[in-house]
């Protein structure tokens, strides 16, 4: 039987796959069979109290720690397996990254920490000059190009960090409460963005937050608890 053409153009391509992981340190489980698939383009918040195990999935999908049992799999990339330099390899083309701190280097003016990004996946200096410049201007930075992180306000800093993150065409952003250090305008600015950067250029995003008003920029939301996925 052959899929109707109008259902096939619909499906999208699976950008994150976690099936039965588990995780325990020492005698405590962290994580007790998580399953969880986000498509192309699909915004998922991740909520939950502390201690819920959300740090601690986030290490395993980009592969910081990991897991004890079952898989994951990052742009149809399984990770269990791999030697540190192809998991490193992984990482840098497939995933970005927003934290709440940003996490810029202090040296690097905006073009430059953005420009990074792109030359550890080695982007030809023709073109990722192109990319800076024109991810840069979507953030709405294009006049602070060649200012010094703390030459920026905290949400300018942010949207250089999420011009950092989707430099590179990743599968998947991982947004760790990208708006707790920022006031409520700057994060609503910072919101709007990760939304209509993940559909302009359907990039999967999954973001841990504490804030419901961040969950309304997602697709889903998932409740975390005690290690394990309640709702979504």
């Amino acid at each position: 039987m052959f899929l109707n053409e109008n259902i096939k153009d619909q499906i999208k391509p699976v950008a994150l796959s976690v099936a039965d992981v588990r995780k325990s340190f020492g005698k405590v489980d962290v994580l007790k069979g998580i399953d969880l698939n986000i498509d192309a383009g699909e915004r998922v918040a991740l909520m939950g109290p502390s201690g819920s195990g959300k740090s601690t999935l986030l290490n395993c999908i980009c592969g910081i720690e990991p897991v004890d049992h079952g898989s994951i799999h990052v742009g149809g990339q399984e990770l269990s397996g791999l030697k540190r330099g192809e998991l490193e390899k992984v990482r840098r083309e497939n995933m970005g990254y927003v934290f709440q701190s940003f996490h810029l280097l202090p040296t690097l003016n905006a073009f430059e920490n953005v420009e990074f990004a792109a030359q550890l996946v080695g982007m030809p200096k023709e073109h990722r000059l192109a990319r800076v410049t024109d991810l840069l201007e979507q953030v709405g930075l294009s006049h602070r190009m060649d200012h010094l992180p703390s030459a920026l306000s905290g949400g300018e800093r942010q949207r250089v960090a999420i011009a950092r993150a989707l430099v590179h065409h990743p599968r998947l952003v991982l947004a760790d409460e990208p708006t707790g250090s920022l006031d409520t305008e700057s994060g609503s600015q910072v919101l709007k963005l990760l939304k209509s950067l993940s559909e302009e250029l359907e990039v999967a995003l999954l973001l841990v937050t504490h804030d419901h008003e961040s969950t309304r920029i997602c697709d889903r939301v998932i409740t975390m608890k005690d290690g394990a996925l309640l709702a979504g």
